[in-house]
């Protein structure tokens, strides 16, 4: 990317005097004779030097694409889970999240800062405009007094000022202000996007502590319903104390094992209303159950498009973009500075004749400034905006790379917890038929105590495990949406041929 130095030739007003006309064509002159010489600086970014293939291929998933080209990612990813509820959080936390608001503001401060700064490519202009009384002595050197003399002088007069951006200086230094501006543009994205991702992930977490509560609440019937066929047997001579003791060790645990769920499942609420900017006692989040929330179809295969649409790998080029330009004004800062100033306007003893020709005057002063010893604070200045450069340029090219693992580890764990899912589904419905038979041998008197513990133990831990499968699995997929940037932007319809 080349930045080019915009070279400014200046007309003066054309002078009633010869001198004026003289100081105008060398004005002229100057000016044309810095913009045909070396006014002109680039500065390139640094090639990161990574290669990146046309298309990507994670681990383990062969040549398949992510997903149709003509049918990308949505901007409104969350949609495809097909809740409600959730959608409504997200636009919400679009609107009010202070988190936002705050990158927000932070834009705005970086677009009054590059106006500022830019201000020092314009010259800069002032009117002045005064009334001067004054009165001498009335004591002469001989001791003799006589009367003083009273003076009233008016002026009024504009003054320019002009530095020539010869070396590109200020030019450079206004770049690397919008680039700044650039990448706070898309630090507000990742916010947002880091925003959407917390509410998605807060959201499931609530869902997963009610099913959890849910079934724990279950399992607490089915161990006292147990427990209560066990003193029955006890009653009868059949059972020991011991297994009245086992059972009730089982329920203490399942009950033991409620208020944490509720204390996970206020916290993520808790974590909502923060995320909608509202307080705990005014978000009301109904929920429900994971087996209510829709997965995404996605097949596997990344574009390497994805490098043009993860803000936070867009926002580390711009600031690379803007280390860079500071490293062009830091060049130029070793080159002299040429300053024009200006001043003319009208002076006269009298109000009436202020504006005549006879009381005009004007001014006009070329300086050139060249650093000659700073004590090494221009080099250091230099060197400190290279280092600076450096650091971003590596900080890009792992910003770059650590996209596609962040892509290959979303699709990793959605492919490993669909399996885990699975499985788990498989591993439930074994354990409830081997606990439904040993209750039933239980009630016939035939069952070992042993036993009934044995796989009631297991079903309760495979049903929890289930829902946390579950969980993984959707997590997995906001992890996905997060490492491709959010949803893409939609692309331009194809043109239909006329029939």
């Amino acid at each position: 990317m080349s930045r080019r130095s915009p070279c400014v030739a200046v007309t003066p007003v054309p002078a009633a005097s010869s001198c004026q006309g003289r100081a105008a064509r060398w004005l002229m002159a100057f000016c044309v004779i810095a913009s045909s010489a070396g006014c002109v600086l680039t500065q390139d970014l640094p090639d990161p030097a990574l290669e990146v293939p046309p298309e990507y291929h994670p681990q383990g998933y062969g040549a398949s694409r992510l997903t149709d080209p003509d049918a990308p990612p949505a901007l409104d990813w969350w949609r495809g889970f097909r809740s409600p509820e959730l959608t409504q959080l997200m636009e919400e936390a679009q609107k009010v999240n202070l988190d936002i608001a705050a990158a927000v503001a932070r834009l705005v401060q970086a677009d009054a800062q590059a106006r500022i700064t830019g201000a020092a490519l314009l010259p800069s202009l002032n009117g002045n405009g005064s009334e001067t009384y004054s009165r001498t002595s009335g004591s002469s050197a001989s001791g003799l007094s006589i009367g003083g003399r009273e003076v009233v002088n008016y002026s009024a007069s504009l003054s320019a000022s002009y530095q020539l951006d010869f070396w590109g200086q200020n030019r450079d230094a206004l770049q690397a202000a919008e680039e700044t501006a650039t990448a706070d543009r898309f630090d507000r994205d990742v916010v947002a996007l880091t925003t959407l991702t917390s509410v998605a992930n807060a959201y499931f977490q609530v869902l997963a502590s009610q099913d959890r509560i849910r079934t724990a609440q279950q399992n607490i019937a089915s161990a006292t319903r147990i427990l209560n066929a066990i003193k029955e047997r006890f009653k009868a001579g059949t059972g020991t104390d011991l297994d009245v003791a086992q059972e009730e060790s089982v329920l203490a645990n399942l009950k033991a094992s409620v208020p944490p769920l509720r204390q996970t499942l206020s916290q993520n609420i808790n974590a909502l209303a923060t995320l909608v900017s509202r307080p705990p006692e005014a978000v009301h989040v109904t929920g429900g159950s994971l087996d209510q929330i829709a997965s995404p179809r996605v097949t596997p295969g990344l574009p390497s498009e994805i490098l043009t649409q993860r803000p936070d790998i867009r926002r580390q080029e711009a600031q690379l973009a803007s280390a860079t330009a500071n490293v062009g004004n830091a060049r130029a800062q070793f080159f002299p500075s040429i300053q024009l100033t200006g001043q003319g306007g009208y002076q006269s003893s009298a109000l009436v004749s202020l504006f005549q020709p006879h009381a005009a005057f004007f001014s006009i002063v070329g300086s050139l400034t060249q650093p000659i010893f700073d004590g090494g604070r221009i080099l250091g200045n230099f060197q400190l905006s290279k280092a600076r450069q450096d650091e971003l340029l590596q900080t890009y090219r792992k910003t770059v790379v650590q996209s596609f693992a962040d892509v290959d580890n979303a699709l990793v764990s959605i492919r490993e917890t669909t399996t885990r899912l699975r499985l788990q589904r498989e591993v439930v419905a074994a354990s409830r038929r081997a606990f439904q038979l040993s209750e039933q041998q239980l009630r016939a008197g035939t069952a070992d105590i042993v036993t009934v513990l044995n796989t009631q133990l297991t079903l309760f831990q495979a049903e929890d495990a289930l829902w946390q499968a579950q969980l993984a699995r959707l997590l997995a997929f906001v992890s996905l949406y997060q490492a491709l940037g959010g949803g893409w932007e939609p692309r331009m319809e194809k043109p239909v041929d006329a029939l």
